[in-house]
C-alpha cells in the first residue's frame, strides 16, 4: 500500500511545473556567501570523532543568536538547540560535525592543514573527506531560514549537531545522554548527506533501508605452530585461515537469497613473522554489511560456524578452536526511511526543483549512525536523502560513472559547495516546512 502511495505522490509531483524564484531560494541565495565562507572556515578547521570543540562552540553560538534554547555538550560534544513556536510536530533536524584521518589532497586554497591524534593513539593529517562541512553549514543556513519565517510554521525544532559519525560513537552518546528525555522528543526526524555519486544539486532519496548495517568481525584463528620444514607436527593456521576466508564468501553466494544485499569483506589477515616458521595463531578482520536484522544474524551467526567447521575439517584441538568476536560497540544499525514520510517529502522536492534534479537511488552498503534515532522510537517517522556534490564539469567529463570519480573519504573529494549547501539548504527547509507548516 505505502509503495503506491510513494508512486502516486511522485506521479502527481512529476505533472507540476517547477516553482520559479520565490522567496525561500532568493533568501538562501542571499545568504549563500556568508554560509560558504563559514564552509571553507570549518573546512580549514577540521576536528576528528568526538573531538569537535572549536566546531560545536562556534555553530552553537550562531544557534544561539538565531534565538535558539542552546544545550552545548551533549553526548560529550554534542549541541541542542530547540525553538518552540506553539503546537504541533516536533522536528528534529541533524547535522554531522567530525572529520576524518585523511590528509588532504584536493589543492583547494583552504585545505586542511591540520594534524591530529586520534582516540587509538594515531597522529594523521584531518579532513572533511565526508562533506560534513557542507552539513554543518548547511544547518546553519536552515537554521536561519526557519527562525525568520516563524510565522509560516507551530510546532517545535529541535536542531542538533552530533559528533562521532564516522565512528559510530555520536548518535548512541547523545541518545545516552538524554536526548529523547532531557529535550522534545521528535516526531520527525531528518538529515542529508553530500554525495559523490550524484553531480552538484541533484537530490536521491530511497524508500526503506537506506543505509546498511555495519558490524566488526575479528576471528583468531588458533593452530598449532612449528618449524616451517616440519608442517605434519603443526596446525598451520595460514592455511586454515585461507579456508575459512574462501568458505566465508559462500555466506553471500549460496546461502543468502539472491534478491537479498550483503557483504563479507575480510580486510585483513595477519600471521607469523618469519619465513621458515609456522605460527601458532592467525588474525582476520571483517567488516560484514546487511539491511535487515534476518540477514545481519544469518551472516553472523554463518561466520562462527564456519570458523569452528573449517578449524574442525582441519584437526585443530577442541582448546583451540577459533575465537570469533563480533564488535558490538562498533555496530552501526541501518538507516530506515519511512515510506510516507520519505514519499511526501519526495513529492515535495520535485514540486519545488523539478522532476530532472530528483532521483530515487539504490541504497549503498556503507553505514550511518542517524539510523539510531528511528530505532530508538520506530514511531519516529526518519529520512536522511542524498544531496549530489559532484561539481559538472567532472561529471561529465567522466560520463556520469561515479567510478571514475574521487569517492567519499578520498583525500581529492572537493564536492561543488555552493551548489551542495544552496541546494540542501532549500531542501531542508522545503522538508521541514512539510511537516511543521501552517496549511
Amino acid at each position: 500500500m505505502r509503495t503506491h502511495l510513494l508512486a502516486a505522490a511522485l506521479t502527481l509531483a512529476m505533472a507540476s511545473t517547477p516553482a520559479a524564484a520565490d522567496p525561500l531560494s532568493d533568501a538562501v541565495a542571499a545568504d549563500l556567501p556568508s554560509l560558504l565562507t563559514l564552509y571553507r572556515e570549518l573546512h580549514a578547521a577540521p576536528e576528528l570523532s568526538m573531538q569537535e570543540v572549536k566546531t560545536s562552540a562556534r555553530l552553537a553560538a550562531e544557534a544561539k543568536k538565531l534565538g535558539f534554547d542552546v544545550t552545548p555538550q551533549v553526548g560529550k560534544t554534542g549541541v541542542v538547540a530547540v525553538m518552540k513556536n506553539g503546537p504541533g510536530p516536533t522536528l528534529l533536524i541533524r547535522a554531522d560535525m567530525d572529520a576524518l584521518p585523511v590528509e588532504e589532497r584536493t589543492g583547494l586554497p583552504f585545505a586542511s592543514k591540520v594534524t591530529a591524534t586520534s582516540a587509538a593513539g594515531t597522529q594523521s593529517g584531518v579532513m572533511h573527506a565526508c562533506g560534513h562541512d557542507t552539513h554543518m553549514a548547511s544547518w546553519i543556513g536552515t537554521a536561519r531560514r526557519l527562525a525568520a519565517t516563524k510565522d509560516r510554521w507551530s510546532g517545535t525544532l529541535v536542531m542538533i549537531l552530533q559528533p562521532g559519525e564516522e565512528t559510530s560513537e555520536g548518535a548512541r552518546a547523545m541518545l545516552e545522554d538524554g536526548l529523547f528525555t532531557r529535550f522534545p522528543k521528535p516526531t520527525h526526524a531528518l538529515a542529508f548527506h553530500d554525495s559523490a555519486s550524484l553531480p552538484a544539486g541533484t537530490l536521491g532519496y530511497t524508500p526503506g533501508p537506506s543505509f546498511a548495517n555495519v558490524d566488526t568481525v575479528d576471528i583468531i584463528v588458533r593452530g598449532v605452530g612449528g618449524h616451517g620444514a616440519v608442517p605434519q607436527a603443526t596446525k598451520d593456521p595460514i592455511v586454515l585461515g585461507a579456508r575459512i576466508v574462501g568458505a566465508l564468501q559462500t555466506l553471500v553466494s549460496r546461502e543468502l537469497d539472491p534478491q537479498d544485499a550483503a557483504v563479507v569483506t575480510v580486510g585483513s589477515f595477519q600471521s607469523g613473522a618469519k619465513h621458515n616458521v609456522i605460527s601458532d595463531e592467525a588474525s582476520l578482520l571483517l567488516t560484514v554489511r546487511s539491511y535487515n536484522d534476518k540477514t545481519r544474524r544469518m551472516l553472523l551467526d554463518g561466520i562462527a560456524r564456519i570458523a569452528r567447521g573449517e578449524a574442525i575439517a582441519a584437526g585443530v584441538p577442541d582448546d583451540r578452536m577459533p575465537v570469533v568476536n563480533v564488535r558490538e560497540s562498533q555496530h552501526t544499525p541501518a538507516a530506515i526511511n519511512t515510506e510516507d514520510f520519505t514519499a511526501a517529502t519526495a513529492a515535495r522536492f520535485v514540486e519545488r526543483f523539478g522532476a530532472e534534479r530528483v532521483r530515487q537511488v539504490p541504497p549503498p552498503m556503507v553505514g550511518e549512525d542517524f539510523g539510531r534515532y528511528h530505532l530508538a522510537d520506530q514511531d519516529i517517522e526518519s529520512l536522511i536523502f542524498w544531496v549530489g556534490g559532484v561539481p559538472q564539469a567532472k561529471w561529465d567529463e567522466a560520463g556520469g560513472d561515479p567510478t571514475k570519480l574521487p569517492s567519499l573519504h578520498s583525500p581529492f573529494w572537493a564536492p561543488d559547495a555552493e551548489k551542495v549547501i544552496a541546494t540542501a539548504t532549500e531542501a531542508m527547509v522545503t522538508a521541514a516546512m512539510g511537516v511543521l507548516g501552517r496549511s
